[in-house]
């Protein structure tokens, strides 16, 4: 569970879309499993979910939990604990065009997490979610990364970073400025306690 850390304008998504392939890079080069690896073809090593789209807005959640599963071969009863995990079950026949910011967000953390990707780019996976949502969804995601899965989070909230990223990278004015555990960064910011929040005022 990876962070990346960083204000509004920061340039959490423009990094996302390079890694991802959808915006040009002027440097640099990105390896998956030790070899470079093409953005024409980084959707095979890696899935991105955007932040704030709406696909399909005239069909049903059903409807795309169902299209997700088929495309992924998941099994019906994998694609309802997806679901249920999520608190979707009450949501199934609604119109994508009708849900909510939280509705619609939990809806497309389902299906990213029907992808059988071992690498996914969440962009801002809790914005939109209550307090309780937010716990549901962090545990969710921890199950996936102790099943394998390896989890990249753009997180502008310190408090939601601190409680579920193993490290983090901290990103101001497009530029790292720190990347480690928290105690890996509280040693280079200097200091000896405070948590991820005076790191990062520290650092920036």
């Amino acid at each position: 569970m990876l962070g990346l850390i960083g204000p509004n304008g920061a340039g959490k998504t423009t990094l996302f879309e390079c890694l991802a392939g959808l915006a040009h890079a002027d440097g640099g080069e990105v390896k998956f499993r030790d070899s470079r690896i093409a953005a024409a073809h980084r959707k095979r090593a890696l899935f991105y979910l955007p932040d704030a789209i709406r696909p399909w807005a005239d069909q049903t959640v059903n409807w795309a939990l169902g299209f997700f599963g088929r495309l992924y071969g998941r099994s019906n009863n994998e694609t309802s604990e997806t679901a249920g995990a999520l608190g979707l079950e009450a949501l199934m026949s609604a119109r994508i065009s009708s849900l909510s910011k939280g509705e619609l967000k939990r809806a497309l953390l389902a299906l990213a997490l029907q992808t059988r990707h071992q690498l996914l780019l969440l962009d801002e996976p809790f914005d939109g979610l209550d307090l309780r949502q937010t716990r549901d969804v962090m545990t969710l995601l921890k199950t996936h990364a102790l099943e394998g899965r390896t989890l990249f989070l753009s997180i502008h909230q310190l408090v939601d970073a601190s409680r579920v990223c193993d490290r983090v990278v901290l990103l101001s004015a497009g530029k790292v400025v720190g990347e480690g555990t928290l105690a890996e960064l509280k040693v280079k910011a200097g200091l000896t306690e405070g948590g991820l929040e005076e790191v990062f005022l520290a650092l920036t």
